[in-house]
């Protein structure tokens, strides 16, 4: 997901609900709620919109811009319409542009285009743009990012894992992302925009105006959302449902946080419980192949016997020993740091301790991937993501080549790849602890029985584990078919589409969710 945070000890890091980015654990915080709310009433007004001037607003964003293209793979050629613009979001009241919300979209030249499918994606962060699921996953293009340096030349490629065969894209950047903006001078429209609840009412708006806008209501729609994108489908689905009138078929999660308050705190022991076997993939080098199987024992292990003396304290010493025996061969941990910590490795310990010797820290993305670490004498370090720095900046600028040159869209600004001011000012209402979007994802598929979810996670990726989600979709009800709401772990990290295989098995489990298959 992309939730980025900055953490005591580690302040170089990026942490991110991506494309993505995702999450690092911080003591849930309370945050007072905002006194404007969400954007209530946001919507197409029955009035255009008061003209911009220096003085009230910035200069909007350039018109839409229609290109066609070409693609040719093995055994494949698509000719598609590729558009590039903006949808404005209106004050309910006065009319006035309050944001411009940037999208890309990809549609085939196809015969009846109103009933092929449609998908919308959205990365996470908050204030991730959505460079990394076009990019790095679905679009007609990709950045190789097998080799990660931030010097490397940003070439995009035709891309033999696109989903066009079987549904059309449409990427969004949230207000603040990408090239998306607040327009208001003040704080009021951003602290609105940057609310969990603000945000979703916004993209729901986005959503429904950009099918009525290119006459798609009628297709069959999907969602994809990445990190805090994945915690984002649910509630935009349900305010879909509920707001907009537009029922979606379908929803992938793409390393996904589906409740915080499993992740965030240090009293909490399931913190600890979700991470060890993302812990054990890292530490014995998990060989993609294997996969989970591999991991059986030490998830019966995590969720029984490691939990149970975790709740005993760190008082009881025969509970320690046990534990520090375990956690010591799981994670390859010097069984004395275990001990010293109560068999409790919290994230930092894990990506710095691993390769101390050699003066590398791990990526929490991907803990397979290790850098070097930029101040290794020191008892905490301040250190680059060696796996989500350094594609950022790949990233950032390869999607603003594609969007200039290839798509004719140019903007002077620059594109916000993954934006910290929108994470450091997001209103998470009660506190982050207490945003959960399981509750949503039951009532959208208890109201439609139509709906299906598929949920993808990465088996060394150590900030959204796939082991909290496991857990967490244990507790929803039967709702209909069993394989209505499927699990999947694919080798690699939090973007683990940036393995060629990853990246093929996602591809092929969301054509048969979207077919219906």
């Amino acid at each position: 997901m992309q939730v980025i945070e900055r953490r005591a000890g580690v302040p170089g890091l990026l942490m991110g609900i991506l494309a993505a980015f995702a999450l690092v654990v911080v003591p849930c915080l309370a945050f007072a709620q905002s006194p404007h709310g969400a954007p209530d009433g946001v919507r197409e007004s029955s009035r255009p919109a008061e003209p911009a001037t220096p003085s009230t607003q910035p200069d909007l964003l350039p018109a839409a811009v229609t290109t066609s293209h070409k693609i040719e793979l093995a055994g494949r050629t698509f000719d598609l319409d590729a558009i590039a613009g903006t949808i404005p979001l209106l004050d309910a009241q006065s009319g006035k542009r309050e944001a411009e919300v940037a999208f890309t979209a990809f549609l085939l030249k196809a015969p009846a285009r109103a009933d092929r499918p449609v998908t919308f994606a959205i990365n996470g962060g908050p204030g991730a743009g959505s460079a990394w699921l076009d990019l790095g996953a679905l679009g007609p293009w990709r950045l190789p990012l097998d080799g990660l340096s931030p010097s490397k030349p940003p070439r995009t490629i035709d891309n033999a894992e696109t989903w066009l065969d079987f549904t059309d894209l449409v990427f969004i950047d949230p207000p603040g992302t990408g090239y998306s903006r607040v327009l208001g001078r003040g704080d009021e429209q951003r602290r609105r925009f940057y609310s969990v609840e603000g945000d979703i009412e916004a993209l729901a708006v986005v959503i429904r105006k950009w099918l009525a806008t290119h006459g798609r209501l009628t297709s069959p729609k999907f969602l994809v959302g990445e990190s805090y994108g994945g915690f984002r489908a649910p509630k935009l689905a349900h305010r879909l449902q509920d707001h907009e009138g537009i029922g979606l078929r379908g929803l992938i999660l793409v390393s996904p946080v589906l409740d915080f308050g499993w992740l965030d705190g240090t009293n909490n022991p399931l913190d600890f419980v979700t991470r060890l076997p993302s812990q054990a993939a890292v530490a014995r080098g998990l060989d993609p192949r294997q996969g989970r199987p591999a991991l059986a024992e030490v998830e019966s292990y995590a969720a029984g016997a490691y939990l149970a003396d975790l709740l005993r304290g760190e008082r009881d010493t025969a509970a320690l020993d046990r534990i520090t025996e375990k956690v010591a061969r799981y994670t390859g941990l010097d069984a004395g740091l275990v001990r010293k910590l109560g068999g409790r490795v919290d994230l930092a310990t894990f990506a710095r301790e691993r390769e101390r010797a050699a003066g590398k820290v791990a990526s929490l993305y991907d803990g397979r991937i290790s850098g070097f670490d930029a101040a290794p004498l020191t008892a905490r370090g301040d250190y680059s993501d060696p796996v989500l720095d350094a594609a950022k900046t790949l990233l950032g600028t390869a999607m603003a080549e594609v969007t200039a040159s290839r798509l004719g869209w140019k903007v002077e600004t620059r594109y916000e790849i993954l934006n910290e001011a929108v994470n450091r000012q997001w209103d998470w209402g009660r506190g982050r602890c207490r945003a959960e979007a399981l509750s949503d994802l039951k009532r959208v598929l208890a109201l439609d029985p139509e709906v299906r979810v598929l949920v993808t996670h990465g088996v060394t990726d150590l900030v959204t584990p796939y082991f909290a989600t496991k857990l967490l979709l244990d507790q929803v009800p039967a709702l209909g078919a069993p394989d209505r709401l499927r699990l999947e772990v694919y080798g690699g990290g939090h973007m683990f589409y940036f393995d060629d295989k990853s990246r093929a098995a996602l591809r092929d489990d969301a054509r048969r969710l979207i077919a219906g298959k």
